[in-house]
């Protein structure tokens, strides 16, 4: 059974940095392109960042310079290191596929408050 585990939010300061950690069992995920998505208080969710399997990172404007999505050494793992955060990022995060394709996990909650 396909699963992807989310890990790594919690509540941090404007300024602050967090490191979010996708655990993906169940198949190989090494030639799947993966990404980050969020969904805040009543909006949609987008997508974040992206890394494809040959590492390749594409990031959306609002985060841009300031999140870093990589792959662990283990091919089904994926991170997304989120640095200067802002209360606007305040969001669930959840890991998928891209496109995502697969169910989505329970996510983790991110929230950035002074």
């Amino acid at each position: 059974q396909v699963q992807l585990v989310e890990s790594g939010g919690g509540l941090v300061q404007p300024g602050g940095s967090l490191r979010l950690s996708c655990a993906a069992s169940g198949r190989d995920f090494s030639r799947n392109a993966m990404g980050w998505y969020r969904q805040a208080p009543g909006k949609q969710r987008e997508w974040v960042a992206i890394i494809t399997s040959g590492g390749r990172t594409n990031y959306r404007d609002s985060v841009q310079g300031r999140f870093t999505i990589s792959r662990g050494n283990a091919s089904n793992t994926v991170y997304l290191q989120m640095t200067s955060l802002k209360p606007e990022d305040t969001a669930v995060y959840y890991c998928n596929v891209f496109p995502a394709v697969i169910s989505w996990g329970q996510g983790t909650q991110v929230t950035v408050s002074s």
